[in-house]
């Protein structure tokens, strides 16, 4: 394992340094805490105690008959080809590449981006207007009991640079949001994405943002991390 790397900020606060892509960037004075909803952290001493309610509203996700389509290659491997699954809109394959199948998935195509947006964010849409918002949410599990959430959202905007400058905001930590979908369209309950596993880009004249998190058992922060590096790649569907 790398050993973790550190940067101090300007009024003194230590973070650690995500090399993997995905979490928000922290600004000074916020605690980074690695916990996932409000069980046992991941990757702080085994599996976390997310949604317990998750296995029985994921029945499919108890099969055992999930293919490994990348066998024993890196975590790395299985990211840049699940880049490249995912830009073909293959979901099945992209989802394969981390030994992990679809679940569940719920969209909604809407154009009140005031309505669905908090803090900064919304104050930038305020002054920008955005001309579509599509939102998705896959629910993905190992077959084994242990299943993730990932959250799409594409704003379009009139011009590109709408576009950037929003994403400028929405990848810094506590600066607002997209409201991703709840998570009660799939039967779930409902999930607090932490940022800490976040990827953002600007396709043209579109914001991209992908985030994910557990909701039941297990799953290390490197996939969910390159989940949301690969899922943020998906076209729009």
């Amino acid at each position: 394992m790398a050993k973790q790397k550190f940067r101090t900020l300007e009024d003194g606060t230590v973070i650690p340094i995500n090399e993997g892509g995905g979490a928000k960037v922290f600004v000074a004075g916020v605690a980074v805490v690695a916990a996932v909803g409000g069980g046992t952290a991941a990757g702080l001493g085994g599996a976390a105690s997310v949604g317990s309610g998750a296995v029985e509203a994921l029945p499919g996700n108890l099969a055992g008959d999930v293919a490994d389509s990348l066998p024993g290659r890196s975590l790395e491997t299985r990211k840049a080809e699940g880049k490249k699954s995912a830009k073909h809109g293959r979901k099945d394959e992209t989802f394969s590449r981390f030994k992990l199948k679809q679940l569940k998935q719920a969209a909604k195509h809407e154009i009140d981006c005031l309505l669905n947006s908090t803090d900064r964010v919304r104050d930038y849409l305020a002054e920008h207007r955005c001309t579509s918002l599509d939102r998705t949410l896959f629910a993905v599990g190992d077959g084994h009991g242990n299943a993730a959430v990932i959250s799409i959202a594409r704003v379009g905007f009139p011009k590109k640079t709408d576009a950037e400058g929003c994403e400028k905001i929405e990848e810094v930590q506590g600066s607002g949001d997209i409201k991703p979908l709840t998570a009660t369209l799939l039967r779930l309950a409902d999930v607090n994405f932490s940022g800490h596993h976040f990827q953002s880009r600007v396709d043209n004249r579109t914001m991209v943002v992908a985030e994910t998190e557990t909701v039941a058992g297990h799953l290390d922060p490197g996939t969910l991390d390159a989940l949301a590096d690969v899922s943020v790649w998906f076209p729009k569907l």
